[in-house]
């Protein structure tokens, strides 16, 4: 017979629920999902992980992003706004 100790510190599967993630657990998003979320098409962001410019997982040889990849992808593209005046011609 099994020590009910050491069984109850296991996670039961028939508890478990696909929609929600062990604690803890990262969810990773398709490049369609992730596309989606930065508004961008999923062309552009394949180029860009093909070109190495993004940060993505690889779970075998399939393709996935992280919420800190998409986090990343943005910060990266972040500009700070000019300061001071611009000049103008004479007319």
């Amino acid at each position: 017979m099994r020590d009910n100790a050491e069984h109850s510190e296991l996670p039961s599967p028939a508890h478990d629920s696909p929609d929600r993630p062990h604690p803890g657990a990262v969810l990773l998003l398709t490049p369609a999902q992730a596309a989606a979320r930065l508004q961008v098409r999923e062309s552009w962001l394949r180029a860009k992980v093909s070109a190495r410019v993004v940060p993505c997982t690889f779970v075998g040889r399939h393709l996935r992003f992280s919420e800190q990849d998409l986090a990343d992808i943005v910060a990266a593209g972040r500009t700070e706004p000019r300061r001071g005046r611009r000049n103008r011609r004479a007319p």
